[in-house]
């Protein structure tokens, strides 16, 4: 007990003296010095890790989404931040965050002259993609996975298994398309009537998923010509046939930047040498905007979170896709 005493008290008082706090819109963040290279500029680094979502992080946290537009309002605000590096380590995920982020970089960008330099980590697809696209230089290991331009939306079809235990549902709608993506459809005794629907559904649907790939076929379309052109051809142009490979297929970084995809090869020092020269500096620190520590966080560690949920172990591993929801996302690449 005595030790857990100092050791709130020497964090609270850690906190409470921190020199480097900002606040955008009400929201602390407290600058940390990542790199010290004695100089009068900044780079910020900010951080897209795993699947993209606008869900909250913690129990009244912030989303990653809520996060990063945080982030880049506090590198907007302190003029001796030069750049911002995009550290992008993600198969994508859902279509509105990866849009939501996506505006945040290019409107920064437009309102600060500040450029953003996409670091690829391991991975870097579908929406992981989608959100490198606007950044004025992209750059990627020759190993990065990458590319998988492409929209999905997935469900299950679990009424044989309802018919095996004696469950039947009971259906009440405003209209024939309120249920279209129920997955208690008996497909397996369908009438005339009942087949018709379906097709048309499934068109529905699909039109859908176009419409929304045509999205992200635009947004890489935009923000490459967009580098190329506020860059002055320091970024690679994209090959005459590239959207013969936007199609989902996955490329390594190597592939990427044949094809245009990304500008150069390297790792994240490589990143950020392409940073400073965009920035027009010769030195800069690095720098990340975390939030601070608190109190309540420090409680959470120690308290008990109780099951609100009942998981059903069927045998295999499925993605972790909500059914209904559309996802800029690689499911071939995520974890079990």
């Amino acid at each position: 007990m005595l030790l857990g005493a100092v050791l709130v008290v020497s964090l609270l008082i850690s906190s409470l003296s921190s020199p480097g706090r900002v606040t955008t819109n009400g929201q602390w963040l407290e600058e940390v010095l990542i790199e010290n290279n004695n100089s009068s500029h900044k780079i910020a680094i900010v951080g897209v890790e795993g699947i993209i979502s606008g869900q909250s992080l913690g129990r009244g946290g912030p989303s990653m989404v809520d996060m990063i537009k945080q982030q880049l309002r506090a590198a907007a605000a302190d003029s001796r931040v030069k750049a911002v590096l995009l550290k992008v380590n993600s198969p994508g995920g859902e279509v509105l965050a990866s849009d939501d982020i996506y505006r945040e970089i290019t409107q920064f960008q437009e309102e600060t002259g500040k450029p953003v330099v996409a670091s690829m980590g391991s991975l870097a697809a579908s929406g992981g993609y989608y959100v490198a696209a606007p950044c004025r230089f992209i750059v990627a290991n020759d190993l990065t996975i990458t590319g998988s331009i492409g929209v999905i939306m997935q469900g299950y079809n679990y009424r044989g298994l309802m018919n095996k235990i004696g469950l039947r549902p009971q259906v009440f709608k405003s209209g024939r398309f309120k249920d279209m993506l129920s997955g208690e459809r008996d497909l397996e005794n369908l009438t005339p009537q009942e087949e018709a629907q379906l097709e048309l559904e499934a068109q529905m649907v699909q039109d859908l998923i176009d419409e929304t790939y045509s999205r992200f076929v635009e947004i890489v379309e935009q923000g490459r010509t967009a580098a190329f052109d506020d860059t002055d051809g320091k970024t690679r142009p994209l090959a005459t046939d590239w959207k013969d490979y936007a199609d989902g297929r996955i490329f390594s970084g190597r592939q990427a930047h044949q094809l245009g995809f990304v500008d150069a090869l390297g790792n994240f020092d490589i990143a950020v040498r392409h940073a400073r020269s965009l920035a027009s500096v010769t030195d800069a620190n690095l720098v990340e905007y975390r939030p601070p520590f608190s109190l309540g966080s420090l409680f959470r560690l120690f308290g008990r979170t109780e099951a609100t949920s009942i998981k059903l172990d069927l045998g295999v591993d499925l993605p972790a896709l909500k059914p209904g929801h559309l996802y800029f996302i690689t499911p071939t690449v995520l974890p079990p």
